[in-house]
């Protein structure tokens, strides 16, 4: 080998990750957890300020609302999830693929 076929060699060998990427599966995986996460942790943050708002009225109140408010709760927090949220979602899904790539 020609000392330039070395050089070429050499950094061909630095260019090469030290560990595996993930694949394209692994990624949507964790973003789909990630989002999940995030989600979650909106769901948390909403429960916790509409807890305070009393409904009163000729149609408001009882066990039924409580339930559909939930289930709206649930669905702003996807939502805003889905739209970007707060950007908890990035840093869950980039610690997940790092811990995926130690495990590897």
């Amino acid at each position: 080998m020609s000392p330039a076929d070395l050089q070429l060699s050499a950094a061909a060998q630095l260019n090469k990750p030290l560990v595996p990427q993930a694949s394209a599966k692994d990624a949507a995986q964790a973003k789909k957890a990630a989002e999940d996460f995030e989600a979650v942790f909106i769901n948390e943050i909403l429960g916790s300020m509409f807890e305070g708002i009393a409904t009163d009225g000729p149609f408001g109140g009882g066990p039924g609302e409580a339930i559909y408010r939930t289930m709206m709760i649930d669905q702003y927090s996807k939502t805003i999830a889905a739209q970007g949220g707060f950007g908890l979602a990035d840093a869950v899904k980039r610690e997940l693929l790092q811990a995926q790539e130690k495990a590897q």
